[in-house]
């Protein structure tokens, strides 16, 4: 089975407390997430999953409107920030969560995050999704960075969950075999969307 792993395109930030940090995405976002049916039109996707939040919702609509496939909503792959009430996008971090920033540059997760937890939600997330497709299908999961990072770290055996720098709209391809083996094909393709990077 093929995992095309792609991080959520661009959000506006949600400083305000509205109980979860579930933001949309921002105008260029749209216009991020509007370039992924081009971008995967070589790959035969037979199933399209997704995080619960927004911001990865609404990356995955264009492609699934292409495809006409449904959005299958999985909870484990939500971000490591689900259950905050406000979400700060990196490129803002540094000014407003300068600790938070500082952690996550050096390939850590934010301090208030379970990093044990958290991989076990998303590794649980993943296996759901290979259980439930055939080895010869190709998949798309829309996600986060984070999670793609802790996927990354569990696959590769790194030291830190953090370790590469996934950027909006990017996608990240893993191989799994009928022995459960698992490989790493490509991470952070941007092609797509390389003018519209912030960097």
């Amino acid at each position: 089975m093929q995992l095309l792993l792609i991080r959520h395109a661009l959000p506006v930030p949600s400083r305000v407390s509205e109980g979860r940090a579930d933001p949309a995405l921002a105008d260029e976002g749209h216009v991020q997430a509007a370039r992924l049916p081009d971008a995967l039109a070589p790959y035969r996707i037979r199933r399209i999953f997704s995080s619960p939040q927004r911001r990865a919702l609404e990356t995955a609509a264009p492609l699934a409107v292409k495809r006409d496939l449904p959005v299958e909503q999985i909870d484990d792959l939500a971000e490591y920030d689900y259950d905050l009430d406000h979400y700060i996008p990196f490129h803002e971090a540094r000014e407003l969560a300068p600790a938070a920033f500082e952690r996550i540059r050096a390939g850590l997760l934010p301090d208030f995050v379970d990093e044990a937890a958290f991989r076990t939600r998303v590794c649980r997330g993943i296996d759901r999704i290979v259980d439930e497709c055939a080895h010869e299908d190709t998949v798309a999961v829309v996600a986060h960075g984070g999670v793609v990072n802790i996927l990354l770290q569990d696959i590769l055996g790194l030291a830190r969950p953090l370790e590469f720098p996934v950027e909006y709209t990017s996608v990240t391809r893993v191989l799994f075999s009928r022995n459960g083996a698992r490989r790493v094909a490509s991470i952070n393709e941007t092609g797509h969307v390389q003018d519209l990077l912030r960097i």
